[in-house]
């Protein structure tokens, strides 16, 4: 697997409302924990198409890997032209630091919103052109990433595209050893 999209929740539908909240930490370490062992597999791109929650912090773990994996690139596809017209200030300010350190960053449509179907040409256009799909989503809490999941779960039907979850268990995992490193090293 050489380009891999990654997508999740939006902040909102993981009750977390503040752009520093503690729960982002272990979101993160979890995306860089999975991110490195693709790296050892030889993953080259990540491509994201920059929403607030785990796109925008998946391409902060990306822009901070680039440190140690030279040949890591992030790649930004927005779906439509403007897409952070309509997000608090806070997240446009985040959408703009990782544009501007993204290696390559294009707009879908070259439109700004106009309906519905650009999020889904979205979706079936970032699968299409990556070779799997790692995903921070649960059956049992519905979003908006299940437009995603549906559209890699149709190229899996017919063709190689595996799809990598992530769980609330290994989320939960990595609070427990987060904390176990924390109360190590506080001894």
């Amino acid at each position: 697997m050489r380009v891999l999209a990654v997508t999740g929740y939006k902040p909102q539908e993981m009750g977390i409302f503040q752009p520093n909240a503690n729960e982002i930490t272990y979101i993160k370490k979890t995306i860089e924990n999975r991110l490195i062992g693709f790296l050892d597999e030889g993953l080259e791109w990540i491509v994201v198409t920059g929403q607030p929650g785990v796109e925008q912090w998946t391409a902060e773990v990306v822009i901070d890997l680039k440190h140690s994996w030279d040949a890591l690139k992030l790649a930004v596809l927005p779906p439509f032209l403007e897409q952070e017209s309509i997000w608090p200030e806070q997240a446009q300010e985040r959408y703009q630091r990782i544009i501007n350190k993204a290696d390559f960053t294009e707009a879908i449509s070259k439109k700004p919103y106009d309906n519905p179907g650009q999020l889904r040409a979205k979706n079936d256009f970032i699968v299409m052109k990556t070779d799997a799909l790692l995903i921070l989503y649960s059956e049992e809490q519905e979003g908006t990433p299940r437009y995603y999941l549906q559209a890699a779960e149709r190229k899996a039907a017919t063709d190689h595209y595996p799809i990598y979850r992530i769980t609330p268990d290994d989320l939960q995992q990595t609070v427990e050893d987060m904390s176990e490193e924390l109360d190590a090293f506080e001894e």
